[in-house]
C-alpha cells in the first residue's frame, strides 16, 4: 500500500469490527485512529439511518486545523485516509 498522493500522511484499512488490516503509519497511531474512527463512523451511520432508514453513510470527511480525515465505509471494511489539507 502506497501513499504517493501529495499531502497524504497515512492510509488505514479497518475491518467491520474496527481492527486495522493494513496501514502505512506506525502501529500506535493506527490503533488510535482505527478505534476512534470506527466508533465515530458507527454513530454517524446510525444518525443517518435514524433520519432516513432507507439511507446509509457512504463517505465522511472531517477537517481540522492540522489534518483532514476521510473515511469511506463499506459493508466489511473502512478506508481511512489522513492528509495535510494545506499540501
Amino acid at each position: 500500500m502506497q501513499k504517493s498522493q501529495k499531502g497524504v500522511q497515512g492510509i488505514i484499512v479497518v475491518n467491520s469490527e474496527g481492527i486495522p488490516i493494513k496501514s502505512t503509519i506506525d502501529n500506535a497511531t493506527t490503533i488510535q485512529y482505527a478505534g476512534l474512527m470506527h466508533s465515530f463512523i458507527m454513530k454517524a451511520r446510525s444518525t443517518v439511518r435514524d433520519i432516513d432508514p432507507q439511507n446509509d453513510l457512504t463517505f465522511l470527511r472531517i477537517r481540522s486545523k492540522k489534518n483532514e480525515i476521510m473515511v469511506a465505509p463499506d459493508k466489511d471494511y473502512f478506508l481511512i485516509v489522513i492528509q495535510n489539507p494545506t499540501e
